[in-house]
């Protein structure tokens, strides 16, 4: 059973994923909320029961906005995770929500089965959803921390990271929405070779997903 927390300001968008999702088998609406504030009252009494899998998080709300929900979520409730669903797709809002946290980002023009894919992926514990739009900003985001790195050598982030060049290629296959499947047929490799690779990324980056991954990389100053 997947357990789901959906919030959005808007009453009809909630209601729409409400009504969707009830119909999925297996999956179960712990609680809809409307803003931030909403959320975490939800969560406190979601705790004594059964908190979500996954929270279904709306960016722009009145009170607390999404960002600031996710951040202060992840404190509260680290084993849940957290998939925007926005419209926004601005580069600052995007990198806003990496930092806070979030697991997958996906803007709400997707069909609901893409929802209901990336909420599976999610819990398999494979590559973070992102939109394809959103994926080519997230992948520009850490070119963009690459170069800075390189300009102040020698805090290269390869290195800082003991990332191999084998293994930047596949993380930048990762924020660029390819699959575990693709990226294997891509560099003709197995699909068990790649997931182990994967799984030593997320080790040196200490990160269990591709959005933590992309939050590390893209910092301004890489940990010493």
């Amino acid at each position: 059973m997947v357990f789901i927390g959906i919030v959005d300001d808007k009453y009809y968008i909630r209601n729409m994923l409400f009504e969707s999702l009830c119909k999925v088998p297996g999956y179960h609406i712990v609680f809809t909320a409307e803003n931030g504030v909403d959320f975490l009252e939800a969560m406190k009494v979601a705790r004594k029961i059964r908190e979500p899998d996954i929270v279904l998080m709306d960016i722009e709300m009145p009170l607390m906005n999404g960002i600031e929900a996710i951040a202060q979520g992840k404190l509260r409730y680290p084993q849940t995770r957290y998939l925007v669903l926005s419209v926004f797709d601005d580069d600052e809002k995007i990198f806003e929500a990496i930092k806070a946290g979030a697991d997958g980002y996906l803007l709400k023009d997707e069909p609901i089965d893409r929802i209901k894919q990336a909420i599976d992926d999610l819990m398999r514990g494979e590559c973070a959803p992102l939109s394809p739009g959103i994926a080519r900003k997230v992948l520009n985001l850490l070119s963009r921390a690459d170069l800075k790195a390189e300009k102040n050598a020698p805090l290269d982030s390869a290195l800082l990271y003991n990332l191999t060049d084998r293994e930047r290629e596949i993380l930048h296959y990762l924020v660029d929405g390819f699959e575990y499947k693709e990226i294997a047929s891509t560099l003709g490799l197995s699909p068990n070779t790649i997931r182990n690779m994967i799984s030593k990324i997320y080790q040196k980056l200490h990160v269990s997903s591709r959005m933590q991954a992309a939050k590390i990389i893209g910092r301004d100053t890489p940990p010493k």
